[in-house]
């Protein structure tokens, strides 16, 4: 087979793999109301339950980040396309244990968690051996093209897991899981089929125990404690008090301060640090890293904030607002769109050093108009904002992966491509952690006084008012979103009876809780897009510092 018909078969497939990772992230995010309902839980009267809710959320991408960087050393010894047709396989094996044998309550949470933890672990193949596979085959003049392309099915695949989970989780939630099967059972078998190896494997080196241990452990320590530390301890909002969380994060820290002289010293590191040496490949990194915190938690916050408050304010019922949610996210998915494909393209003639500053100082740019909007803001003000990240994003996202892989030699791609996609992938998970801690934080500080508010307006005796209020923040986010009403819940029917008639329907009613939360939530949003705006023109001046334009074979000619 020649190499310009196996290139694009090579495209086609690692496309898919990352179209089917995309569509499993976003429908997720944008069913998680009737998944918790189809769990059967309620987190303003579940206590104990709101930790399992987010590791629902987190266990995909834990397992991926702690295992990206390990699967990119071993594929550079085993092969990129064996490891990465594996990644295939283990991701619809998880994708089949979600989808059938339902469970509800804490089993079946329980049951989800492994699922998706199992997923993670297909998706850290995947997504360590596609970017290195992909640049394998292309050559440096169209990788930034290929990544591009890729790259955008990434993002067109985020939309249409938003439409798709909207569409199918009011009928069954499980199909959101089940729909990534077909595409899992249809890229196994034409990558076996079709692709091959085309790198070199260096052979089979010593595994790096120690390495991987103080990595291992270390992340998930840090991942731990971001975790936990938005969950209520002993009477506080939050749990930054609690020990479990402080060993947690400087046992994570102290770990991942080991690994360094560790990996310095060790034959076969699994993390080549030396690559760091490589300008393009560090600040590259570097910029990534931070991109993928500034945007990482915002997406769900953003879904948060649309299913819990804006959308039921608006009168969209409960079983549209999954749709609805997925559908008003859609600009900056256009963003992408224009900018995406552009950028990856321009990279391979100019270099991503601009490319990646404009489309960083777009987003930061964009973060702060969303900073700005007010509490009650009309859509088409939202979706130019967010159209404005989507653009700053894809000017950004294809130049600076091509950058990365073209930075380094063909050896150590399936690594590069491990310690690129592991720095991402933490990245968004640390931004969950962030971002929530702030959004908890703050409502923590102003939530309690508008309900109490609230309720005594309508007729609510103190005691009932204070109980509701006293309600953890996260416990009240999740509620809200699932479409419970803590105060018809919780506040005591004759209290209830004593009020007038209009009262009681206001305090019963859907919109009641969602328009408490409104201000409080909004202000706590506002802090987290100047965080963003921050952090992206941070990575704005890490692009910059990237240097000229550099192709390791260009450079490096025998």
């Amino acid at each position: 087979m020649r190499r310009v018909e196996y290139k694009w078969i090579v495209l086609a497939n690692t496309t898919l793999g990352v179209l089917m990772s995309a569509i499993n992230g976003s429908i997720l995010l944008v069913s998680l109301p009737m998944v918790f309902r189809g769990l059967n839980i309620n987190p303003a009267t579940s206590s104990g339950e709101t930790g399992m809710l987010l590791w629902i959320l987190l266990s995909f991408n834990i397992a991926t980040t702690v295992f990206l960087v390990a699967f990119g050393r071993l594929s550079d010894s085993y092969g990129r396309v064996r490891l990465y047709n594996l990644g295939f396989v283990i991701f619809t094996t998880g994708s089949i244990l979600a989808s059938f044998f339902p469970l509800a309550g804490i089993p079946g949470e329980i049951k989800l968690i492994i699922a998706r933890f199992i997923q993670g672990i297909g998706g850290a193949f995947l997504f360590a051996n596609s970017a290195a596979i992909l640049t394998d085959a292309f050559p440096p003049e169209e990788r930034g093209l290929a990544l591009g392309l890729n790259q955008v099915a990434g993002i067109g695949g985020g939309a249409l897991g938003l439409v798709i989970g909207g569409l199918l989780s009011p009928f069954n939630w499980q199909m959101i899981f089940l729909v990534s099967v077909p595409f899992g059972i249809l890229g196994s078998i034409w990558a076996y089929l079709m692709l091959k190896e085309t790198s070199s494997p260096v052979g089979t080196k010593k595994i790096d125990v120690l390495g991987n241990l103080t990595f291992g452990l270390g992340l998930l320590g840090i991942l731990l404690a971001l975790t936990y530390g938005i969950l209520p301890y002993k009477g506080a909002q939050t749990g930054w008090g609690n020990p479990f969380v402080l060993a947690a994060l400087i046992g994570g820290a102290a770990l991942l301060l080991l690994f360094i002289p560790i990996e310095n010293k060790v034959k076969d590191p699994m993390f080549n640090l030396k690559l760091f040496n490589i300008r393009a490949f560090a600040a590259g990194n570097a910029a990534g890293f931070l991109s993928s915190v500034a945007r990482g938690g915002l997406q769900l916050l953003i879904i948060l904030w649309l299913q819990g408050v804006w959308l039921p304010l608006h009168g969209v019922s409960f079983s549209l607002v999954p749709l609805r949610a997925g559908i008003d996210t859609l600009p900056q998915i256009a963003g992408f769109f224009i900018a995406g494909p552009a950028s990856g393209w321009l990279s391979d003639k100019y270099g991503a050093r601009w490319l990646g500053f404009m489309g960083m100082v777009t987003s930061a740019v964009g973060f702060m108009l969303l900073a700005r909007l007010p509490v009650d803001f009309g859509y088409w003000s939202f979706a130019a904002d967010i159209f404005v990240v989507g653009i700053g994003q894809g000017l950004f996202a294809a130049p600076n992966t091509a950058a990365i892989m073209n930075s380094v030699p063909e050896k150590y791609r399936g690594a590069a491509s491990g310690m690129r996609s592991t720095l991402q992938n933490d990245g968004m998970a640390i931004s969950i952690g962030l971002f929530f801690t702030i959004v908890i934080t703050g409502l923590s500080y102003s939530l309690p006084t508008a309900i109490n508010q609230a309720l005594t307006e309508n007729g609510i005796n103190g005691t009932a008012a204070q109980a509701i209020s006293k309600i953890s923040p996260e416990a009240l986010v999740f509620a809200s979103l699932i479409g419970y009403n803590p105060a018809k819940q919780t506040v005591p029917a004759e209290d209830l009876k004593n009020i007038a008639a209009g009262k009681r329907n206001a305090v019963s009613g859907d919109r009641f809780f969602p328009s408490v939360m409104a201000k409080p939530f909004s202000k706590s949003l506002e802090k987290a897009f100047w965080f963003s705006a921050i952090l992206s023109a941070l990575a704005a001046i890490f692009s910059l510092l990237r240097g000229k334009m550099y192709v390791w074979e260009k450079e490096n000619k025998p």
